[in-house]
């Protein structure tokens, strides 16, 4: 027996390059730009309509007026040979020219020439995937109302009662249509469970303004029950689906695939294998994310550490180390973590350097990748951009080397360090659990010849509103982004293991553009560094 779902058409062939948009905030900001240009074409369009409209209503002000005053008395109206002649030329050459006038159409076209010269800038179909993914990963991690969302609000319920978590000063509400495409994109991605949150959505919102249309929608509440009913169908509520397919057949009641799916849910409910239509919605368990419990936990709590004052072996301190450099300007370090160890310096850099490291990296950002076995690839567990700076590329990055090796005493000059990466996270841009370090001997982390990972150096060149934490998933802490502040850890055990402590991930951006720069040390060249040890515990 089967189910017939609505036909979808996947606009793969008019995608052109893949969409990229979505995986860096700088570029989904230089698209405020191109909307800008289409506003200006769109505002002469309508200018040029404007003018051919008032031109119309002239003719048609001119024509009605003689039919008022001069065509009353037929007869002797025609009488006169002026108005006969007048009536005659209209009917024969003036209604021609204005019925097949191509001004219309000329207006059109120019608008459309308009709009094809930013194709190459505009979002592409993957970045609207991208972005509606991204909402989802929000309102998963951060547990957001769906309801909130599309009404502007990030708010996650707490006693049956929607709470905001964070106070915008600048939102926007989600159309109808805005919750559809959403839906739309989960239920392509057989991803029924958040199809069905906001198409509900979507829904009720298109059934608050029944029969309204807007040009740029793409949407309609019988859209919407269509993909809905069959979201409920694939997740066994067949009750609801039926239901809501009653209510797709009132609206458009010629639809014969409709009436064929209430038949067979009718035959589906009277049979013993679908007697109980209370089915519970429940997001679906991960298969690859083992973590996600504590990672999304870890996430919530936006950083704050509330029992960490508790620790006496946790604290502040001006470090001056051994280096001649911080003697004259100590940094200001707090212990975050000491199994593994993990530190942050604050103000590690200033305002204009960790500006300047962000244009120098701009011309450069790519998709960032990870590593599966010998291969590197993009992935949805990390949406972000990134690019790689030579210390010789400025003297910011020099001195940006500088530091970090005054501070943690190691070799940081290539080979034995990778290049500075510079990292733009995306909307909702994220990087789920990983380790810096190789697992396996197959990575692309030894091409190098010198040696796995030791360490991480993570500095915060921006900072952001909400989210966007650093989070230590078996060590149980998360660390929230300080604008020029910088995060140590070891990756290895001082045996050359790795450390598995040092499990961690970027939690969503929720609200702001985060940037980072990320500084891998190797173990060759680091002998007299950091001395190895047989003892697994160091």
């Amino acid at each position: 027996m089967h189910v017939f779902p609505l036909f979808t058409v996947m606009l793969i062939a008019a995608q052109g390059t893949l969409g990229e948009i979505f995986t860096s905030v700088a570029d989904a900001q230089r698209s405020v730009a191109v909307e800008r240009e289409l506003l200006a074409y769109l505002e002469e369009y309508l200018e040029r309509e404007t003018l051919r409209l008032n031109d119309l209503r002239r003719f048609f002000k001119k024509v009605k007026d003689q039919h008022s005053e001069i065509y009353q008395g037929q007869m002797s109206a025609m009488a006169n040979p002026l108005v006969a002649y007048s009536l005659i030329k209209r009917l024969q050459s003036e209604w021609l020219n204005v019925v097949y006038s191509t001004e219309a159409n000329e207006n059109i076209q120019d608008f459309k020439a308009s709009y094809e010269k930013e194709d190459h800038n505009l979002p592409k179909f993957e970045d609207l995937q991208g972005a509606a993914q991204a909402l989802m990963r929000l309102q998963d991690v951060y547990a957001l109302s769906v309801n909130g969302l599309a009404n502007g609000r990030f708010q996650r319920f707490s006693f049956s009662e929607a709470v905001d978590i964070i106070k915008l000063n600048v939102s926007t509400d989600l159309s109808a249509d805005d919750c559809y495409h959403v839906g739309k994109v989960a239920y392509e991605m057989e991803d029924y469970y958040h199809a069905i949150l906001w198409l509900e959505e979507a829904a009720q919102l298109f059934r608050e303004a029944p029969g309204t249309w807007n040009t740029e929608d793409e949407g309609s509440l019988e859209s919407v029950l269509d993909y809905l009913a069959f979201s409920y169908f694939k997740m066994g509520n067949i009750s609801k689906a039926m239901n809501l397919s009653q209510e797709l057949l009132a609206h458009d009641p010629s639809n014969k695939r409709v009436s064929r799916n209430i038949k067979k849910y009718q035959r589906l409910l009277a049979s013993s294998a679908a007697t109980s239509p209370n089915v519970i919605l429940q997001r679906p368990n991960s298969t690859y994310l083992q973590t996600r419990t504590k990672y999304e936990w870890l996430c919530q709590t936006l950083g704050s550490q509330p029992t960490h004052y508790k620790d006496p072996r946790l604290y502040c301190d001006f470090y001056t180390g051994k280096n001649q450099m911080l003697l004259f300007k100590p940094m200001k370090r707090e212990i975050f973590s000491l199994e593994p160890y993990v530190v942050l310096y604050h103000s590690f850099i200033s305002d204009s350097e960790a500006d300047k490291i962000k244009e120098l990296a701009v011309p450069g950002l790519h998709r960032s990748i990870v590593a599966s076995g010998e291969k590197q690839s993009p992935a949805h567990y990390r949406i972000s951009k990134s690019a790689w700076l030579k210390d010789t590329s400025h003297t910011v990055i020099s001195n940006v080397d500088k530091r970090i090796a005054a501070l943690s005493s190691l070799n940081v000059q290539p080979p034995y360090a990778e290049y500075l990466q510079v990292v733009n996270y995306g909307i909702g841009g994220h990087y789920e659990p990983h380790f810096d370090h190789a697992t396996s001997t197959s990575s692309p982390v030894y091409k190098l010849n010198t040696g796995n990972r030791v360490a991480t150096f993570m500095i915060y060149l921006s900072s952001v509103e909400a989210g966007g934490s650093t989070a230590f998933i078996y060590a149980n802490f998360s660390v929230p982004v300080v604008k020029n502040a910088a995060l140590f850890w070891w990756n290895l055990h001082k045996n050359g293991q790795g450390n598995g402590d040092t499990l961690h991930a970027g939690c969503p951006v929720l609200v702001g553009d985060k940037w980072v720069a990320n500084k891998w040390v190797h173990e060759y060249g680091q002998e007299f560094q950091r001395r190895c040890s047989s003892n697994p515990e160091e």
